[in-house]
């Protein structure tokens, strides 16, 4: 059985990150490759110890993901966007 995620990668100085959206679990290192090969052991290892647990059922759900006994179907997205808020400023 195998679990799809989305990804997003950034910057933080010279460090690449990788995160799995729905799973909320990041890793990073010193090259875009190396982050996403570092975020699919740390999602590995994350629903690895999830199962040992018995939360993976609770956590996928939460997540979105709906499971059968052949699959795990990940959420849907209807979009995704960047936005923008201007925040309020205090003045001292």
């Amino acid at each position: 059985m195998e679990i799809q995620f989305t990804t997003r990668i950034f910057k933080e100085g010279r460090t690449f990150v990788a995160h799995a959206l729905e799973l909320d679990v990041s890793s990073c290192a010193g090259s875009k490759e190396k982050a996403i090969r570092n975020l699919k052991e740390a999602v590995r290892l994350f629903l690895e110890e999830a199962e040992k647990m018995g939360t993976l059922d609770q956590i996928l759900e939460e997540a979105g993901y709906s499971k059968t006994k052949q699959r795990i179907a990940p959420p849907k997205f209807i979009s995704v966007q960047r936005m923008s808020l201007p925040l309020p400023l205090t003045h001292a």
